[in-house]
């Protein structure tokens, strides 16, 4: 499982030209790709890891708060793209990225995750498979790539 990460002053999900109800204002935006080998430990290392992920500026203006720190929201978007290679050809090929009845069930146990995290009326969602516009203002800019299987093993 693989998330960019990026930190917000704003951010929203349209579809098919409407808003979907998902605006945040300062918070995450958490790109999520699902990979077929993935499991629930995955989900839950990723949504701990986003939801005290400190990339917010403190009092002396160094990133140590988290967004649960700042009181911010986070809007999650499933993105299979993620998993896009394209190291042969010019048309990335998805065989690495999760089918979605295997995505979907944990795409939705992350959200569930980050809300018991966050708090329920934090995080917000977009529609798993649609084609979504998403709009973010990203922040700094501040983006950060977190992968799963790269996690430390103690």
């Amino acid at each position: 499982m693989k998330v960019v990460v990026q930190k917000v002053t704003e951010a929203g999900v349209y579809i098919n030209d409407e808003n979907y109800s998902a605006e945040i204002g300062k918070g995450l935006v958490i790109l999520l790709g699902i990979k077929h080998d993935d499991s629930i430990e995955d989900v839950n290392f990723l949504a701990d890891k986003c939801s005290n992920l400190r990339i917010f500026l403190d009092e002396n203006e160094k990133m140590n708060l988290s967004v649960k720190d700042v009181d911010g929201e986070v809007l999650i978007i499933s993105q299979f793209t993620l998993y896009g290679d394209a190291q042969k050809g010019n048309r990335p090929g998805f065989t690495d990225a999760a089918r979605p009845e295997i995505a979907i069930p944990l795409y939705e146990k992350f959200i569930q995750r980050v809300k018991e995290n966050l708090g329920e009326s934090k995080v917000k969602s977009g529609i798993f498979g649609a084609m979504m516009l998403v709009k973010i203002f990203n922040d700094g800019p501040v983006t950060i790539i977190i992968d799963s299987k790269k996690q430390e093993k103690n």
